[in-house]
């Protein structure tokens, strides 16, 4: 045996225990990724609360759907206030201790209440919650730990496809559908994975950002900073100017502020409220449809409305000097594959089937291959067997 054929046994042999050890877990992540790939449109086409009959007249302040919504849930603060394009309803987002997780969704020009939804049992929220966490205690960790032995798994993938001369090499990239179920099974472990390979790596890749942060700041210091222009905690609001009401007042003002860019600059825009005495306004601005890497991060004083200046948190796109902070800036889009529009993400949702398909079609071959030894063992005599003739 040659030192490259020992080589891809080891590969080989590590390739199949984790495989069989973290197949259920990406399974399980790259099934309901692939489900989540068209979430927003498939919401949108469904659930009609969510759109209203765009009118010729001023939406409502967000202190006024605030008050609007946290009567429907008395006792519990609200925490976000979204508005999207026009044609969209807005919502009010309740989060919090014991893990309640409401939307209100409020028609932003008349205040009607559309809608008050459970979203921990909201279908496309479960499945997003299954995709990170398993919906089990310590699942979120188990997740991390398989996507990064998933990513071993790609990268012995395609050291085990590599073909070993110009003959295999021209099998390697077709499937062979009119085959044996056990060859065809073979190809589609093969060739499509392959094929998948080259995106997942990338979904994976991304996964583990959020996943690890030693993941995270190597990542970054490959693409040259050593650390982000950006400082990491956003301003806090001078306690000292504060006065009932004050705050209230403060969130109109940054709505109305917005109010010249919004159909121009922005198509939607989100107000997180301040839930302490120092935290500051938060505001979210998405400049295009489908992606969040341009979104503007900006930040105000709670009493005084005042903008804070410089570049805090994530901060505006344009203070996303570095190719790191653009890179991190675009992580989420990378991962459903956004970033490349709907190409990109058919593209992640075929790949994400495909990476749920290697568990099964890789099981399958494994067993197929304990058969068939099982059965040349079967098959071979044994020196030690008795022999006995039948009278």
């Amino acid at each position: 045996m040659t030192s490259k054929q020992r080589f891809k046994k080891i590969v080989l042999t590590v390739h199949l225990w984790l495989g069989l050890i973290t197949g259920l877990v990406v399974l399980i992540i790259s099934l309901t990724g692939a489900i989540y790939c068209f979430a927003p449109e498939i919401q949108n086409a469904t659930q009609s609360w969510r759109s209203v009959t765009p009118q010729q007249q001023p939406v409502l302040p967000p202190s006024q759907l605030k008050v609007i919504a946290e009567k429907q849930l008395p006792g519990k603060p609200a925490q976000y206030v979204y508005y999207g394009s026009p044609g969209k309803a807005a919502y009010v987002l309740f989060y919090g201790e014991g893990g309640y997780y409401y939307s209100v969704f409020i028609n932003p020009y008349n205040g009607r209440v559309l809608r008050v939804q459970n979203m921990r049992k909201e279908f496309f929220t479960v499945v997003l919650y299954l995709h990170i966490s398993l919906l089990i205690p310590y699942g979120a960790d188990i997740v991390h730990w398989c996507t990064l032995i998933f990513l071993v798994m790609l990268i012995s993938g395609i050291i085990l496809w590599w073909p070993r001369n110009k003959a295999a090499r021209k099998q390697r990239f077709s499937v062979k559908w009119g085959a044996s179920p056990k060859r065809l099974n073979y190809d589609l472990h093969n060739v499509l994975g392959f094929y998948a390979t080259w995106i997942t790596l990338f979904v994976a890749i991304t996964g583990l950002i959020w996943s690890f942060d030693w993941f995270a700041k190597g990542v970054y210091a490959i693409t040259g900073a050593k650390h982000s222009i950006l400082k990491e905690q956003p301003p806090l609001s001078d306690t000292t100017l504060a006065k009932t009401g004050a705050a209230t007042v403060a969130i109109d003002k940054v709505w109305l502020s917005l109010q010249a860019d919004m159909g121009g600059r922005y198509v939607a825009a989100g107000i997180q409220l301040p839930q302490t005495a120092s935290a500051p306004i938060t505001l979210r601005a998405t400049p295009e449809e489908g992606t969040y890497y341009k979104d503007d991060n900006r930040y105000f004083d709670q009493y005084t409305a005042r903008e804070f200046a410089g570049a805090y948190g994530w901060g505006r796109y344009a203070d996303a000097h570095t190719v790191a902070d653009k890179i991190k800036r675009m992580n989420y889009d990378i991962h459903v594959g956004a970033i490349a529009g709907w190409p990109g993400r058919i593209l992640v949702f075929f790949a994400a089937l495909v990476a749920a398909s290697l568990p099964v079609t890789g099981f399958m071959i494994w067993r197929n291959k304990r058969k068939n030894h099982a059965k040349k063992n079967r098959a071979a005599p044994s020196l030690f067997q008795p022999h006995f003739v039948k009278n």
